[in-house]
């Protein structure tokens, strides 16, 4: 079968030579006294997001499981890991490209699901799917977005997209999902396996706040056909359509509010003080966490995902060989090294750490998707050097998508792929397909 080409000619030869183009830009808007929008570097980023969000916001995507120590032993991971240069090779010309799912893409990143990102910029979703869409990535659309998909794909129609899939308690929602992604355009589903319950975020936690209990982040729940039913069924059983009794309190009023809101979809009005009156938006959010995911998920449900859907279907939440390898038996197309970026289970495997074992279990049989830890250019080289295919974006690109939207996504994106491509042609290399554990030294 042919391969066919993600992105437009002119989107694959911007991602040619991105190292000096993007260096350049910078230095000569430097003459003028201008400096980017986005911090360069990976902590003085994140601690720039800090100061840019409200605090509920910035806990909620920069924080991990329990003491956090996952998150830190991602990172650690990629300090055992050295390039290794090899000089004197001409590598004036240098190319990014990868094959993922019978596509030849530009570069080997992947922008990860982040959901709830009305947190970061209240374009959330739309503005990284137009940035991600301007520099021919791949966006992973979120079970957890703030709008509905099919929104998503109108604001950046012709650009590459994957939807990621919470298994929810209802097999109904479920295929009502999957049917709704392939129908929106969608390339393929990633199934995330590792979020059947909630990790125990400490941050989260201190602050007692989730942002679903206030309906931020089920847009994809609430505009969808089957989700609504549920909901009109919850309100009928309750009796008399009242909600236990919630303690009254200023931040209570704001919380209502939010989900007012957010219930248009439901009631068929934008008026808030009418759907303050209505059941519907606060049985929305207590139907979503009673149905979000169900802890009984199985290897033999997934086969049920066949029957939802003809697209390629991706494993994420993989971290053990014989789970990769149970994947491939089971007929998945990918799997997706992570562990959530920490968020779900303290002092759990670096993903790095378990990355050249399950390389080696799959054996290029199907492509390695490959995320948590990763926030500059390097990270992206060794991870691929090791055996991943392609390499998800996760954090990072939401704190820029805080500072500065989606200018701020695609200046992240931008630097990230220049240092990528300073890094390949200063170890000696001038191909992702070239890349192998020769190219680094484990310390």
């Amino acid at each position: 079968m042919a391969r066919r080409s993600a992105v437009p000619e002119d989107s694959a030869a911007a991602s040619r030579g991105i190292s000096r183009r993007t260096q350049s830009e910078i230095y000569r808007a430097g003459i003028s006294g201008t400096r980017p929008r986005i911090p360069v570097d990976a902590d003085v980023l994140e601690a720039t997001a800090r100061r840019a969000l409200r605090a509920e916001a910035f806990a909620y995507i920069a924080g991990g499981a329990g003491a956090e120590r996952t998150v830190a032993a991602n990172r650690v991971a990629f300090g055992r890991w050295q390039v290794w240069p090899r000089p004197l090779r001409d590598v004036s010309q240098r190319d990014l490209s990868i094959d993922l799912l019978g596509v030849r893409r530009p570069t080997p990143l992947v922008l990860a699901p982040l959901g709830v990102m009305e947190l970061a910029h209240a374009d959330g979703d739309l503005a990284a799917a137009r940035a991600a869409a301007s520099v021919g990535v791949p966006y992973t659309l979120s079970n957890q977005a703030s709008v509905p998909m099919e929104q998503i794909a109108d604001a950046a129609p012709t650009a590459p997209r994957l939807f990621q899939l919470y298994w929810s308690a209802s097999d109904e929602l479920n295929a009502s999902l999957l049917r709704r992604a392939e129908a929106s355009g969608c390339e393929a589903i990633v199934v995330t396996l590792d979020t059947h319950l909630l990790g125990w975020r400490t941050r989260d936690l201190d602050l007692a706040y989730l942002p679903f209990t206030r309906g931020l982040g089920i847009a994809q729940y609430t505009s969808d056909p089957v989700f609504q039913q549920l909901v009109r069924e919850r309100v009928r059983g309750e009796a008399n359509g009242q909600a236990a009794a919630v303690r009254v309190t200023p931040k209570a009023i704001r919380a209502g509010v939010s989900i007012a809101r957010k219930g248009s979809v439901l009631t068929g009005t934008r008026s808030v003080r009418d759907n303050l009156r209505s059941p519907l938006p606060r049985a929305a959010v207590e139907t979503f966490l009673e149905v979000f995911s169900t802890p009984a998920l199985t290897w033999d449900d997934l086969r049920k995902a066949r029957e939802w859907t003809t697209l390629p279907i991706l494993l994420k939440g993989i971290v053990h060989p014989d789970d990769a390898e149970r994947a491939l038996d089971a007929g998945m197309d990918g799997v997706w090294i992570s562990n959530h970026g920490g968020r779900q289970i303290d002092q759990s495997v670096p993903t790095l750490d378990v990355l050249p074992a399950i390389a080696d279990r799959v054996a290029g049989r199907v492509p390695i998707v490959f995320d948590s830890g990763v926030r500059q250019g390097s990270d992206v080289f060794i991870a691929l050097a090791l055996g991943a295919t392609a390499v998800a974006l996760g954090r990072p690109y939401a704190y820029g998508l805080g500072i500065a939207g989606e200018a701020g996504v695609r200046e992240v994106v931008r630097n990230v792929l220049a240092e990528l491509d300073i890094t390949l042609g200063l170890a000696g290399h001038t191909s992702i397909h070239a890349l192998g554990r020769d190219a680094l030294r484990e310390r």
